[in-house]
């Protein structure tokens, strides 16, 4: 099998994230890599073994040679990149956000469909076993009716972090703070999981700690169309981070996990109960630091992108699959804006 040529846009923290996924896995091959600063993507093809170096993303997209662009950008320039690459031919990776507003990333979605193009959405907590295992438990009526969701996703950036690059904490790249840029991928998740639309939300996004003009700390109440209530807490404001937790109750019974083990897993019926996975899966993290991410996440979506476009199917989380996250976190800045309930 001739492994894909793929190429980073963007040589930031995540980068490396894609980077060490691509050198896991057989169908991806990391053949060129792009920054406008030259010395940061000239070290990074360096210590990566890159084939390629470009400084200006249009370039990159004439490569012939290129089958496959990782878009590693500030988020609010994912969508320009996303288009481009779509433009060229290419098939795309996209980390989370897609694009910071719904309209924007409506607009992708209309650019990557009219091309046919393959594209796949970073959201790496899909790929836990226990996520996986909650999902169907709940497709399954293993809970009966869910009556509350929580998704408590406190993590610690201090101001270096923000100081370290122009665009964090901004509303013009960065869409958001602590929900949109780390509480993304618990948004993702706990909606995912429930299989459920949002009916309306009530939120408050702050900016208590921190000197930048996003939220650092936030909570929303969702009602769901089902009748759960969800809870979501965001923040990058508690020290020193605590683990992602997540939490499904049911009528029938109760899921409780973290990025470190499964809390709970009690069900009533106990002989037709849903099988306790034996691991959650790789840690994520993050919680702490923006560089102790895990990578296996990343290996199973870019792998998956790379066998979509051999096998000429859809990928795990097309664009589509990859909306519904920032329009809730939108809606929570509108309803902190507006001090009214948002109803969808």
């Amino acid at each position: 099998m001739k492994a894909l040529n793929f190429a980073i846009v963007g040589c930031g923290v995540i980068a490396l994230t894609h980077a060490k996924a691509m050198s896991q896995t057989e169908e991806c091959h990391l053949y060129a890599v792009c920054d406008i600063i030259p010395e940061k993507a000239d070290q990074f093809a360096a210590d990566h073994g890159a084939e390629k170096v470009y400084y200006d993303y249009h370039e990159l997209l004439k490569d012939p040679k290129v089958d496959v662009v990782c878009v590693c950008v500030p988020s609010g320039t994912h969508g320009e990149v996303c288009i481009a690459a779509s433009n060229a031919g290419k098939a795309i990776v996209c980390e989370k956000p897609m694009e910071i507003t719904p309209e924007k990333i409506a607009e992708v979605i209309r650019v990557v469909e009219q091309n046919h193009t393959k594209m796949q959405c970073i959201f790496q907590r899909r790929t836990m076993p226990v996520a996986i295992a909650v999902k169907k438990a709940i497709e399954e009526g293993k809970f009966g009716k869910i009556v509350l969701a929580d998704a408590y996703l406190k993590y610690y950036r201090d101001q270096a972090y923000y100081n370290s690059a122009g665009w964090r904490g901004t509303w013009e790249l960065d869409g958001g703070g602590a929900l949109m840029n780390q509480g993304v991928h618990g948004v993702d998740l706990i909606l995912w999981m429930l299989g459920d639309q949002v009916k309306s939300l009530f939120g408050r996004a702050e900016t208590l700690s921190r000197k930048i003009v996003v939220e650092d700390t936030a909570a929303a109440i969702l009602k769901m169309d089902k009748g759960a209530i969800c809870v979501i807490e965001g923040a990058t404001t508690v020290y020193p981070g605590e683990s992602t937790t997540f939490a499904i109750h049911g009528e029938k019974g109760t899921v409780i996990f973290t990025d470190s083990g499964i809390v709970e897993w009690e069900f009533i019926d106990k002989e037709d109960a849903p099988v306790r996975p034996d691991r959650v899966g790789e840690s994520i993290g993050g919680a702490q630091s923006a560089i102790n991410i895990g990578v296996s996440g990343h290996v199973q979506l870019l792998r998956d992108l790379a066998l979509a476009v051999m096998e000429d199917r859809e990928p795990m989380i097309p664009p589509r699959e990859a909306t519904t996250a920032v329009k809730v976190i939108c809606s929570i800045y509108e309803s902190t804006r507006t001090g009214k309930e948002i109803f969808f």
